[in-house]
């Protein structure tokens, strides 16, 4: 069986169909790259053929290289391995390109066009770029675009040199710096994609047989071919290249490896000509790979989470999908959770005490489609078909025939024991009830339950329609069906999951409430907390832990203190956090919602800069610590309760711990993840600076056991702990 096969038709024109067996979208490998090079051939020495088209046996054209292939290129032959392999695929659309024309009167080659009926991704957009003219199907659904960024590497099968040389730097940069995707329309508008056709294959057929020889010519290999926008040594192309390094620097801070390479591998190409620049791409695009950073980054965003995402750890049990699905609590979470049930073709019941407060959960998901209505992502059709789902009632007796319910009350054990029982009379005997909850034990609340197998946790993140992540919590006494009828739902609502072990705080809180409480705590101490919140920025982090709790809410945090502190007793470590956070509730500055936190806020709640008012209280201190302190602390503050979480079993599985922790908090996207960091840092090197953390701050910096024991071996987490086909 092979990836692509060839077609010629009674006009003389060679149809190349790519069609990878047993994939639901073709990826290309190296096997795929020599099949498709050894057509082209044929197809070009083929008198009798007067063009070419390249199209997809699937409803979709590509989703990109392999990214297996990619990290296997690395191990197998380290950097001269990814550069040749680079080159050959440079080598391949070159020749596509050229398509058999004379070097120097650029005549005598055959026309090539790319149809695609779906979307084209990463490789899938550059090998289009590299023929003739691109004509696209007419479908709103398809993406179109170079998403490679967003994986920590960046277009490397020519994308980079192509975009810009088509639509210039500026216009290129949103493709490329930022990842951004289109519908076939917005490509053409944007110059990505030449045609968009009811019939694409049709439409390709016919200009290949009228195509001339000037049709052929790309505008680089054209003499006099001037760069949109100007090139670096043009003035307007200077300013551009100027601006973009500054763009680049303030969004990366200067962690991100692989947006530093594109612009440079954009800014020496431009100097050069084409296939020298094709060259340069090829080496910067080599540095990127070789840097851990782009491993960890491609092993938890891509490998991993799509493992996860396909059941890497679902329990052997029969197809759990959800078909209707009952909501106790109608408020902001369970509005969420209802408008993306009702989005995935889900019937809701979305059920509340008073029906005021059922319809008001229900018209949240009004404004969302009405929202993306207005920026023409949705239709009146489709909003009427979503909101159609969702029945708003008070009455239980609406769960019958309910498979799965999600109770999403108020974060008190009482009431939520109290809607279980009452959810529990109506359901189905078989039907699964699953838990919203961000930090109340699983197993205490399953307690309530009369089926206690078929109680599972899930704690879904705010703003639901926007957050990736989806914790699954086991209880004691969850059962397998449980599970897998929690990770089935996720799947159906086209989230991310990770399966965690009952504990408190489960795993995303019990990481990011340390990390928030060392920023807090630092302030007490006269820290700058200007220093802090960038630290945490110049580390990768989105938000600054003063910032986060802003948006998360101090009430929240003064809750979660005292319930805290009442189970842990003496045991309780963050008395010095909660002298701040207490004194701030107490002068009314709740965070964003309030208008008034560690940040001052605008009339329009827009931030305006940190708090003045903090200095008054907690004046800075005469010395300020390095900025590698401040960041060791608020990272390791993190990932410590990431490797105790390993170590006692609340995480069953890193990659879980890595996906979780970039989807959940943003942990430092750049490094994979917590373990990933790790890994790069050097188990050795983090228990040195755990131990001079624990001896200047406290015991909570000291490294677990099992940190101790990675380091002593030798080995990292993910040789020791990672599937080895998850490595990168």
């Amino acid at each position: 069986m092979t990836d692509f096969t060839i077609r010629k038709d009674a006009d003389g024109v060679a149809i190349i169909t790519w069609d990878v067996p047993k994939k639901s979208m073709n990826v290309l490998s190296l096997d795929g790259a020599a099949e498709l090079d050894k057509l082209i051939d044929e197809a070009l020495a083929d008198e009798a053929v007067k063009g070419i088209v390249i199209t997809s046996g699937k409803k979709d054209f590509a989703a990109g290289m392999d990214l297996n292939v990619i990290a296997g290129m690395k191990d197998q032959g380290g950097a001269q391995g990814v550069f040749d392999g680079i080159m050959s695929l440079h080598h391949l659309l070159r020749k596509i390109e050229r398509a058999g024309m004379d070097p120097k009167t650029l005549k005598g080659g055959k026309p090539i066009a790319a149809a695609l009926p779906g979307t084209a991704l990463g490789i899938g957009l550059e090998l289009p770029l590299a023929t003739h003219r691109i004509f696209a199907a007419d479908n709103p659904k398809a993406k179109i675009g170079l998403p490679e960024i967003m994986v920590g590497i960046f277009p490397g099968g020519g994308g980079t040199t192509r975009l810009v040389r088509k639509l210039g730097a500026m216009m290129a940069a949103p493709f490329l710096l930022e990842g951004k995707l289109n519908d076939p329309k917005k490509a053409k508008a944007a110059g990505i994609i030449d045609e968009v056709a009811e019939d694409p294959l049709a439409a390709a057929r016919e200009w290949v047989l009228n195509a001339k020889d000037a049709d052929l010519v790309k505008p680089w290999d054209q003499k006099g071919y001037k760069m949109p926008g100007g090139a670096p040594y043009h003035p307007a192309g200077f300013m551009t290249f100027v601006g973009a390094s500054a763009m680049v620097h303030g969004k990366t801070m200067g962690v991100y490896p692989a947006a530093k390479a594109l612009l440079s591998a954009v800014y020496e190409g431009a100097l050069v000509p084409f296939d020298q620049a094709l060259k340069i791409e090829a080496r910067w695009f080599t540095n990127v790979l070789m840097n851990p950073s782009s491993g960890a980054m491609i092993r938890s965003l891509f490998i991993n989470k799509e493992a996860l995402e396909k059941g890497a750890n679902r329990p052997e049990a029969p197809d759990q999908t959800v078909r209707k699905v009952g909501i106790l609590g109608a408020g902001m979470m369970g509005a969420g959770i209802a408008y993306v049930s009702a989005m995935a073709g889900i019937e809701v019941v979305l059920i509340d005490a008073k029906q005021e407060a059922a319809e008001k959960g229900k018209s949240y998901s009004e404004g969302l489609l009405d929202k993306a209505i207005s920026r023409k992502k949705s239709t009146e059709e489709k909003k009427t078909e979503v909101l159609g789902r969702i029945l708003p009632t008070t009455d239980y007796a609406a769960l019958d025939g309910c498979d799965l319910v999600v109770e999403a009350v108020f974060e008190d054990p009482g009431i939520k024991a109290e809607v279980t029982k009452k959810a529990e009379a109506v359901i189905p005997q078989d039907a699964i009830f699953a838990t919203n909850t961000s930090t109340l034990p699983i197993s205490d609340l399953a307690k309530a339950s009369s089926r206690p197998d078929q109680f599972i946790g899930i704690h879904f993140f705010s703003p639901v329609d926007k957050m990736l992540l989806v914790e699954i919590i086991k209880g004691r006494e969850t059962g397998d069906r449980a599970v897998a009828k929690a990770l089935d739902f996720v799947r159906q609502i086209r989230k991310t999951p990770i399966v965690v072990n009952d504990a408190r705080f489960f795993y995303a809180n019990r990481c990011i409430i340390p990390y928030i409480n060392e920023g807090v705590r630092m302030v007490a101490e006269g820290v700058n907390p200007v220093l802090v919140e960038n630290a945490a920025k110049m580390m990768g982090m989105p938000l600054g832990p003063l910032q986060l709790v802003d948006e998360t809410s101090i009430d929240l945090g003064v809750k979660i203190a005292k319930a805290t502190k009442a189970a842990m007793g003496d045991a309780y470590p963050d008395g010095a956090v909660d002298e701040v956070l207490f004194w701030m509730a107490d002068e009314g500055r709740l965070g964003r919602k309030a208008n008034a936190g560690f940040y001052a806020y605008d009339e329009a709640g827009k931030r305006v800069g940190l708090w003045e008012g903090l200095e008054a209280k907690y004046p800075q201190a005469a010395e300020q610590p390095e900025l590698t302190e401040v960041q060791h602390r608020l990272m390791f503050a993190q990932t410590l309760e990431a490797v105790r979480a390993l170590e006692e079993g609340v995480l069953e599985d890193i990659r879980e711990g890595d996906v979780g922790a970039i989807l959940g908090w943003g942990f430092a996207p750049w490094s994979g993840g917590p373990f990933g960091w790790l890994d790069m840092l050097g188990a050795a090197r983090a228990v040195e600076i755990c131990e001079r953390l624990t001896d200047r701050h406290g015991a909570r910096f000291a490294a677990p056991n099992l940190l101790r024991d990675v380091a002593k071996k030798g080995a990292g987490f993910y040789a020791r702990f990672g599937p080895r086909k998850t490595a990168a």
